[in-house]
């Protein structure tokens, strides 16, 4: 009975929550809602003002399946799998587990700019390690196609994903705050804004490279090569990782940009298979020979 009661009280704060960030009753600082349209027409902004590939239209192809993803995707899936995490959090306090279980580092004591630094660093090596693993595996890859049939590249692709990601993103991130002692930063929301606004610019239509950073954060002209139809012979299983960072990818040797011109194919082998409607790609990738 606990468990039913951990679930609904999960699901229903975490509505609660949505609902009062719509009508402006949280803090700023914790309002995705608006959060994540002001960054989304800012992103918008600079891909009408400044765009990459000036033949791509302003509602490019499939411009409304992907907003309707990023709202899908960062708020009512979030809903739903809530009460799931809080099902996982009760069972594994049965063990006499926590969050505090795994702790290899102890960072609330260090400045809060450290702490911030960490939190951000752990965060996104845990996410670039979780999506080579989408590359990697066939069962994965299969779920990770819906990303991939993005034809046309603008920032509402960022949040296209199959729902099923968010089962094995979310609980690997958990870990990797479990890592830190379960602990995050009192100002964390920088870290997640960022974190969204990178991932909108890596794929939005501009030219952005930053030029020397360009080895530490990740950015469109690299991500667009992460899509690219035709890979690299040695690269079977793709090429720039990086979700906020390219540090890892540059680290690990996965990075890949031969140049920059933006004039390239994207999607995959066999990416017309994919079904065009949000509905039936709910279910796309459960069978073998999706």
């Amino acid at each position: 009975m606990k468990y039913v009661e951990a679930f609904i009280n999960a699901i229903a704060g975490t509505l609660d929550w949505t609902w009062r960030s719509i009508i402006f009753d949280v803090s700023w600082y914790n309002n995705y809602f608006w959060g994540l349209i002001l960054i989304s027409l800012m992103a918008w902004g600079l891909e009408l003002l400044f765009p990459w590939r000036k033949n791509q239209s302003i509602f490019r192809k499939d411009f409304w399946l992907d907003a309707f993803y990023m709202f899908f995707n960062f708020f009512i899936f979030a809903i739903v799998i809530s009460g799931v995490y809080s099902i996982l959090e009760l069972w594994f306090g049965s063990f006499g587990l926590s969050v505090k279980s795994f702790a290899i580092l102890d960072i609330s004591s260090m400045p809060m700019w450290i702490q911030l630094v960490i939190f951000f660093l752990v965060l996104d090596l845990v996410q670039w390690f979780t999506h080579v693993l989408l590359h990697r595996f066939n069962f994965l890859w299969r779920f990770h196609k819906v990303h991939h049939s993005v034809k046309e590249m603008g920032f509402a692709a960022h949040l296209r994903y199959h729902w099923m990601e968010n089962i094995l993103y979310k609980p690997l991130k958990i870990f990797g705050v479990m890592l830190l002692g379960g602990f995050e930063p009192e100002q964390a929301y920088i870290v997640h804004f960022a974190a969204i606004a990178i991932g909108h610019l890596n794929h939005s239509n501009i030219k952005l490279s930053y030029g020397p950073l360009k080895y530490i954060f990740n950015n469109p002209v690299m991500h667009l090569y992460h899509h690219a139809y035709a890979l690299p012979k040695d690269r079977f299983y793709g090429v720039n990782f990086g979700i906020s960072l390219s540090l890892w990818d540059y680290i690990f040797k996965t990075n890949y940009v031969p140049e920059d011109s933006g004039k390239i194919e994207l999607g995959y082998e066999g990416d017309n298979k994919m079904p065009k409607g949000f509905f039936k790609q709910l279910f796309y990738g459960f069978r073998k020979d999706d």
